[in-house]
């Protein structure tokens, strides 16, 4: 069985075509003969009849004229002499002494003289009351050399094997011609390296599954291309944000070494806790990417933000408005890690107060926390949710964080089944956490 596709469906259309093949030569074979013959009898019979109602009264005078094309005819007496003959027969004996039975007045018999080229269908016609008396009138009909010979077998064979190969040849051209778009896919996508993913595959004008699937091709291309990107870009930032306190640390380190004092400890650590946070938020947008899902529970999202209102520092007053009983269905320590960032967030870029509500919105729980600070330009509202992008320091009162915090509360957020984005405020920002609400 050949492994290519085009093979495959070669061979398959030959051989169920040689199936159907098969049945129609049988199905020719037995019926087309007994057809045929069949035929032949009906006229042989047509032509006694025709001769019976000759001699009703009178007896034949010379030879028996051809009755419906038939041209060997013959009466015989009830002795079994031959009274009567067409010309084709005068002088011979009777085709056959086969007489009806069992009350019928007619007979068929398939007989091969040797005087005849070719074996004969005799039909006879029984006539108790004739110009001869009870007599016999038979007519013969020549059968075709054909159905007897394996003239029509073999001719079917070779129509069989000439429409087999047509078939086999028809089906290796079309299947090569509907395949060929996939066979330019698949060497395009040959030459396709990790290094440049820019190349896109050729997209026919069939409109047919195959250009669905060069269309496929190019929108994977397109994703793989963007992932690739973005995890360059990442590894890149990641190495830049990692570099950072490492340097400043290090520097620390080594002035300690030369003049160990207190201040110079304090900074090496506030370095080393500022490097294990960017490590850990590397570690979860990993667990994140990777699709890992903790456990789920069915949280209180008010409950939830005054315990982290009440766990964190804050450098501005906060105004919590909560509904009771708002719950959804999630992880908690991945929940409040969204609230501590948004709060962060808020905390860090607002002027005087920050603002918290929760509340229901149909079948979406919702959070939204407010700041009255700078605000986010319209331009930047879906930026600040990329990996590693800050703002202008126009807007922080301090260096900024890693530029992780946003998008990975985004990404928690799409992985409980919800959304974040910035909505127009006032003044200031807004954050809006939507979740489907728990019922």
């Amino acid at each position: 069985m050949p492994r290519s596709i085009r093979g495959r469906m070669t061979v398959a259309a030959v051989s169920v075509f040689a199936v159907i093949l098969l049945i129609g030569s049988v199905a020719i074979a037995l019926t087309v003969p007994a057809w045929v013959r069949a035929q032949l009898t009906d006229r042989a019979d047509r032509a006694s009849r025709q001769v019976t109602t000759l001699i009703d009264t009178d007896p034949i005078v010379g030879a028996i004229p051809p009755q419906s094309d038939v041209l060997l005819l013959q009466v015989v007496d009830d002795t079994g002499e031959v009274v009567a003959a067409s010309a084709a027969l005068r002088g011979r004996p009777p085709m056959t002494e086969a007489k009806p039975k069992d009350g019928d007045s007619r007979v068929a018999v398939r007989v091969c003289p040797p005087y005849a080229e070719s074996c004969l269908i005799v039909v006879g016609t029984s006539n108790r009351a004739t110009a001869y008396g009870p007599a016999m009138a038979y007519a013969a009909v020549r059968e075709n050399a054909v159905l007897d010979s394996p003239v029509l077998l073999l001719s079917l064979i070779a129509v069989s094997l000439v429409l087999l190969a047509l078939v086999g040849w028809g089906a290796w051209i079309l299947v090569g011609r509907v395949l060929a778009p996939v066979e330019r896919i698949r060497s395009g996508l040959e030459q396709i390296s990790a290094t440049d993913l820019s190349e896109r595959m050729p997209v026919p004008d069939t409109g047919d599954e195959v250009a669905e699937l060069a269309v496929t091709v190019n929108d994977t291309l397109s994703r793989l291309e963007d992932a690739v990107d973005r995890h360059r870009r990442f590894v890149s930032d990641a190495s830049h944000e990692l570099r950072t306190p490492l340097t400043a640390m290090l520097i620390r380190l080594e002035a300690g070494v030369a003049h160990p004092d207190e201040d110079t400890v304090k900074g090496a650590l506030d370095d080393a806790n500022r490097l294990s946070a960017i490590v850990q938020d590397l570690l979860l947008m990993a667990r994140l990417d990777a699709g890992v899902r903790p456990p789920d529970e069915v949280i209180d999202l008010g409950e939830l933000v005054a315990e982290e209102l009440d766990r964190r520092p804050s450098r501005l007053p906060v105004d919590l408005e909560a509904e009771p009983g708002v719950r959804v269905l999630g992880n908690r320590l991945r929940l409040s890690r969204v609230l501590t960032n948004l709060l962060s967030n808020a905390d860090r870029y607002g002027e005087s107060r920050v603002g918290v509500a929760v509340t229901v919105d149909g079948d979406r729980a919702v959070v939204e926390v407010s700041d009255d600070g700078p605000g986010i330009p319209e331009d930047m509202r879906e930026q600040i949710f990329q990996r590693f992008t800050r703002l202008d320091r126009g807007r922080s009162r301090d260096t900024g964080g890693s530029g992780l915090g946003l998008p990975i509360a985004r990404d928690i957020a799409t992985a409980h089944d919800g959304t974040l984005h910035v909505a127009d405020a006032p003044g200031g920002a807004r954050m809006i956490l939507r979740l489907p609400l728990h019922t």
